[in-house]
């Protein structure tokens, strides 16, 4: 069998602890790739930029080239979905009517607030909706690899980057394992990857224990 690369491993967790019947908003990158494990579960894809119910990726012969997420990926959409405008997509987040944000990050510290949206020295685009959903949402799932390009982690004590809100975040899903936040810090909820704790801790940099909850809800 083959084996997924990380992003395919993230995503494939993340659609595992979905839940049927929720809402379900996705960012870019690793969260686009979510809906190809699904497996059939009912859980209603919400993208930003107008549209509730993302089906399966398309194949060629029912790629359009005009249905696009929020990332500019082309995706489907399953029968019954809704289309609709930024301005009524944003009346939906900030409503407190999205049950799960699945967010790339740039870093998160060992509290929950997360940083996704502008680089030090780097050109801004803006913060797009990021700030919105950390907010907005009943719940937040962060999906990035563990480890940035240049080896750094992106489970910091502190963040170095622009936060996106105050809001602690529910899980951080990762190629290594999926961490967990509270009051007294950073716990870990699950060993993805062949490593000890020990290990763990000593690539981080943060001393990291199990949570006490052995089942992961979101």
């Amino acid at each position: 069998m083959l084996r997924l690369d990380k992003r395919h491993v993230i995503a494939k967790k993340i659609a595992e602890l979905l839940e049927t019947g929720q809402i379900v908003n996705l960012g870019i990158g690793i969260p686009t790739l979510i809906p190809q494990y699904l497996d059939g579960k009912e859980v209603y894809l919400e993208s930003e930029n107008g549209l509730l119910g993302i089906g399966p990726p398309p194949t060629e012969e029912n790629l359009d080239a005009d249905l696009i997420d929020a990332g500019k990926v082309p995706i489907t959409a399953l029968s019954g979905s809704s289309f609709f405008n930024s301005a009524d997509s944003f009346a939906m987040i900030r409503g407190g009517h999205v049950d799960v944000a699945v967010l790339g990050i740039l870093q998160v510290d060992m509290y929950g607030e997360i940083a996704n949206w502008a680089v030090p020295n780097q050109p801004i685009l803006g913060v797009g909706g990021a700030m919105d959903l950390v907010a907005g949402s009943k719940k937040v799932i962060a999906a990035a690899t563990l480890f940035a390009k240049d080896g750094t982690p992106k489970l910091v004590k502190n963040l170095t980057y622009k936060s996106s809100g105050s809001r602690r975040i529910e899980l951080f899903v990762t190629e290594y394992a999926i961490f967990t936040f509270t009051e007294e810090g950073v716990k870990v909820a699950e060993i993805i990857e062949d490593i000890s704790i020990e290990e763990l801790s000593e690539r981080v940099g943060i001393k990291l224990e199990y949570a006490s909850e052995q089942s992961i809800k979101v």
